[in-house]
């Protein structure tokens, strides 16, 4: 089965084109610390920052587990592509550096929609 993490900003939409989807934008948001806000979760300063908190670190290990459960049962039922849609505000910051650990964590794709767009 293929498996991709899908990131996007609401302020965007959501994409149509997922299975499931998960709202990020209760983690702490780099966008407002100096420094951080013209950057992407694809740096470190970034995913560092949003993975500081015990909440983000907290929240990632209850959706591995949840996924860990889930992803399974999608490949049981014949499934051969499961997208995973991980949303925040502007789909740059919080979504991206969650959606590169989910990628990492179980080795898949991922692809970020609006990581370009101007917040």
């Amino acid at each position: 089965m293929t498996l991709k993490f899908l990131t996007f900003g609401f302020k965007y939409g959501m994409p149509k084109e997922t299975d499931m989807m998960f709202d990020v934008r209760f983690l702490t948001n780099p966008f407002y610390v100096d420094g951080l806000r013209e950057q992407t979760g694809l740096d470190a300063p970034v995913s560092d920052y949003v993975f500081s908190f015990e909440n983000s670190r907290e929240f990632f290990e209850r959706l591995c587990g949840f996924l860990d459960f889930v992803i399974p049962q999608f490949q049981r039922d014949g499934r051969e592509k499961l997208t995973i849609a991980i949303g925040c505000t502007g789909g740059r910051h919080r979504s991206v550096a969650v959606a590169e650990r989910l990628a990492r964590h179980f080795k898949a794709e991922a692809g970020h929609r609006d990581i370009t767009e101007a917040n």
